[in-house]
């Protein structure tokens, strides 16, 4: 899972005024950036998002603004810098291809930003498709050439049930990861704007609320409450859905004792086993603030398909 959120809010931001779009096609080795990231490129100057984290970002931002000035798309190679020479390049060790085309019909049509975000919206996923010999792109397959395929996930969401101190903390760092978060609690004097600023809030029962929301691939759920009557019914909604994260406060004993009442509600063992009880990774936290890094290190590794 690519995060290119702030560069899709930029587009929409910029939309109708002239820029290009640089991707990473290609990576080997030790690449500072994934496959399918993203920067955009104003013909004024400004940009957003990183194809490198810095290394090659100057050299980009030029074939951008020769782009935009009417050249024609480019794919552009980077490996490893030579350390007595000052030149763009990889001090990594890897080396990464990224292809810089402008926003427009003949390559990255300005709608697909338009469908990328109505389906982000819808909680799907869009893929587009580039061929790399044309430099245009379509959430249509193409079906002759070299193409490269970038898939746009829905943001990534944190469902927590409980607003107690652990979530406080949890929210904090959700945020700093680019995460949206949502606080369930049926219990209103816990669940306050004051407790949690900036962060959505839901006084609806637990199993309806975390049903609502549809959580998939791109969503945690983390019971937080250390009430059965809260936590149970969320976990039963969360384990009927394609969560990619399913956590539980809590110690093995009364994890065990959770799993018994889970099971006599008629919860397959399967699905109770995608629980991550005691929720987080193992890192001797102590305090809400450590469990809430424990619990976000555990989130974002299912985010990618690291258990």
């Amino acid at each position: 899972m690519v995060e290119n959120d702030s560069v899709l809010n930029a587009a929409r931001n910029w939309a109708g005024e002239p820029l290009a779009l640089a991707t990473v096609v290609s990576t080997w080795g030790s690449a500072p950036r994934p496959k399918g990231s993203h920067m955009l490129v104003h013909a004024d100057g400004r940009f957003e998002g990183s194809v490198s984290g810095g290394c090659v970002e100057s050299d980009i931002l030029a074939t951008a603004a020769a782009v935009i000035a009417g050249a024609p798309f480019q794919v552009r190679t980077y490996g490893v810098a030579d350390a007595a020479a000052w030149e763009v390049g990889l001090p990594c060790g890897g080396e990464i291809a990224v292809m810089v085309q402008p926003v427009s019909a003949q390559g990255f049509d300005p709608e697909l930003f338009d469908r990328i975000a109505q389906a982000r919206e819808a909680g799907q996923a869009l893929t587009v498709t580039t061929d790399l010999s044309s430099g245009h792109s379509d959430a249509r397959p193409l079906e002759t050439g070299t193409v490269f395929v970038n898939r746009y996930d829905p943001p990534r969401r944190l469902l927590m049930v409980g607003a107690v101190q652990i979530a406080q903390s949890l929210a904090a760092l959700a945020h700093t990861l680019g995460i949206d978060t949502v606080v369930i609690d049926p219990r209103a004097r816990f669940l306050t704007q004051e407790r949690f600023p900036g962060v959505t809030l839901d006084d609806r029962w637990p199993d309806e609320a975390v049903a609502a929301y549809r959580p998939g691939h791109s969503t945690a759920v983390v019971t937080l409450s250390h009430d059965t009557k809260i936590d149970d019914p969320a976990l039963v909604a969360a384990l009927a859905s394609d969560a990619a994260y399913v956590g539980a406060l809590g110690s093995r004993k009364s994890h065990a004792a959770r799993r018994e009442r889970l099971a006599a509600m008629g919860v397959a063992l399967t699905d109770i086993d995608r629980i991550d009880a005691p929720v987080g990774i193992d890192i001797g936290a102590i305090g809400p603030s450590e469990i809430a890094l424990s619990i976000a290190a555990a989130m974002v590794g299912a985010f990618h398909d690291r258990g």
